[in-house]
């Protein structure tokens, strides 16, 4: 009988402690083998036959053996597989999870001359950008490799859903930095990276409006950004033709220019944002123009030129996020036909691809759950979508596009053991993931309890939180959807950012809810806890440590004590 090992208990200290308590645990459970069977499973490989009663084996994080008949070493740890289903590891194709917070706007990015926590530097307030040689909003030094932080609460939940990949990139301007593909365990932030860079994502949307420095518009944004690719192809020439005759005038070094050659002579592929039609067809162009490796990203009107696409041989990489009706809308604002059928087909976007031969992924999109991107997939494959082309956009067909196909995405012999193991279809909603291993460490995934009442009322809409914090006052918006069951879902934006609910749930007139924000950099865990009713909340939001009391109103809603007055007044007519 084998014996593990758990850690020993912390004793809560100081501010230290709190922050090391900040991390996930990525461990795996302690005193484990590195060696492990699951056997008598079904296991659905993606890449090949799905194998029915068979056994699977890890060595050392390696995937070594699958068979009927595999011989099991003798130090494996046995999983009785029986009823369960095998699957490769979820990718996330395109996220900023597992990275640290963003810099402040004025304060140096990470990694430039002088960035300091002591002492970042003042909002720059100089002469705005002219022209392309003043390279706006262009990082693409920063390294998504470079920037993995292991306090990011989301690594665990994502995990714990199934997700052991994702291909993260940093954020903020037009070349924002590199994409790296990270494995969602490691005791330190080097454990996660396995490979680096793999994509360029470009970002094309114009943040501020005329005159306020170039560029300034969309036109302005697309001649900047072909202008720095012919600017890097002009300066990687002039390089090697210096290396090959120093004795002619030495090219000058630029930063962008130096790190998007080193990236482009690796191979990677450039992530150019496409949603709808008009900029499916743009970016196609666009691909050919800059001569680059070009990957689609956004695609979900993809129905309308899945066929173009697939003659241009660029994939696609699908936001999950489906389009939809503002929450609180006016009702008033009616949409368009063109937005409604957007609404509606969007969903089958995928089945067009797929049907057209195209390769392509799926990615989050600013869902909060990994089950939201599961239920997101469920309604393609709904659509017309094959369940087994669904599978393969979640990990098989990530992997290809990022060039790492040869190490993950399929149960194969040789691959890293990124495995999810499940109790049935990985799309039915009853289906619960029992264990998840990541780079052949195995977790047990735990779903939070929460109380079994129904929800006496409905919580959905948006809701002005006000509260008070050592900072002063402070305000901030829930977006809040509350489904049949009670379990919330939905965004919190404040001046500190925007966080999406990790885990929520509505029970008689309580509720709870958790969001992760950057707090002094470090993302963390804010749980917000009460009371509702139709037109109000109350309860106590805490954090690390902190607590504090908040209220929150519907805007434009009216008190039960302005109804009470309303009433009255028009009975006194």
């Amino acid at each position: 009988m084998r014996t593990r090992v758990f850690g020993a208990c912390c004793t809560v200290f100081a501010p230290l402690i709190v922050a090391l308590c900040l991390a996930p645990n990525a461990r795996g459970q302690g005193g484990e083998p590195p060696y492990f069977a699951i056997r008598g499973a079904k296991i659905v490989t993606v890449s090949g036959r799905t194998a029915e009663n068979s056994t699977v084996i890890i060595s050392r994080g390696i995937i070594t053996a699958i068979a009927a008949d595999a011989k099991i070493p003798d130090e494996a740890w046995i999983i009785d597989g029986k009823g369960l289903t095998v699957y490769p590891g979820l990718i996330d194709s395109f996220t900023d999870l597992g990275l640290m917070a963003p810099p402040a706007p004025g304060a140096p990015t990470a990694g430039t001359p002088g960035a300091t926590e002591a002492a970042p530097r003042p909002p720059q307030t100089q002469v705005p950008a002219r022209g392309p040689e003043d390279r706006p909003g262009t990082t693409p030094w920063r390294d998504a490799a470079d920037e993995v932080n292991l306090g990011d609460k989301r690594i665990e939940t994502w995990r714990n859903g199934g997700f052991t990949t994702v291909v993260a990139a940093p954020k903020g301007g037009f070349f924002p930095g590199q994409a790296a593909v990270l494995d969602l365990v490691g005791d330190r932030a080097g454990d996660f990276v396995v490979k680096s860079p793999v994509a360029i994502p470009l970002n094309l949307s114009v943040t501020g409006g005329f005159g306020s420095g170039f560029p300034n518009s969309l036109m302005g944004v697309l001649a900047y950004v072909r202008q720095v690719f012919l600017d890097t192809d002009w300066s990687t020439r002039a390089q090697a033709a210096y290396e090959h005759n120093a004795h002619v005038e030495r090219p000058a070094y630029d930063r962008t220019e130096a790190s998007l050659a080193t990236a482009l002579q690796k191979h990677v592929v450039v992530l150019i944002p496409a949603n709808n039609s008009v900029q499916i067809q743009r970016s196609l162009e666009l691909a050919d123009r800059w001569k680059v490796n070009g990957v689609i990203y956004g695609g979900q009107m993809a129905y309308e030129d899945a066929a173009d696409i697939a003659a241009k041989k660029l994939p696609v990489l699908v936001n999950a996020k489906w389009p939809e009706a503002e929450k609180d809308a006016d009702p008033e604002d009616k949409p368009s036909l063109r937005e409604l059928r957007f609404r509606d087909r969007a969903p089958s976007a995928p089945a067009a691809l797929a049907k057209a031969n195209v390769k392509f992924a799926f990615y989050s999109g600013g869902l909060a759950a990994p089950k939201d991107v599961l239920k997101a997939v469920k309604k393609s494959i709904d659509a017309g979508l094959p369940a087994d082309a669904a599978l393969r956009a979640l990990t098989l067909s990530a992997a290809e596009i990022y060039g790492v196909s040869d190490r993950m995405g399929s149960i194969e012999v040789g691959k890293i053991a990124n495995l999810v193991v499940a109790d049935g279809d990985l799309f039915e909603e009853k289906t619960k993931i029992k264990l998840v291993f990541v780079d052949g460490r195995r977790f047990e995934t735990h779903e939070p309890e929460k109380p079994k009442d129904p929800p006496k009322g409905d919580i959905t809409g948006k809701w002005k939180l006000t509260f008070t914090t050592p900072e002063g006052a402070e305000e901030a918006i829930a977006d809040l959807s509350m489904e049949k069951d009670g379990t919330l879902t939905g965004t919190v934006t404040s001046k500190r950012g925007t966080g999406s609910i990790l885990s929520g749930w509505a029970s008689g007139e309580k509720f709870s809810f958790v969001i992760n924000l950057p707090v002094n950099g470090t993302p963390t865990d804010v749980t917000f806890s009460g009371t509702f009713d139709a037109t109000s909340l109350k309860g106590s939001l805490s954090l690390s440590g902190f607590s504090t009391d908040f209220t929150g109103t519907k805007p434009g809603a009216r008190t039960d004590h302005a109804a009470l007055s309303a009433i009255a007044t028009e009975g006194a007519r």
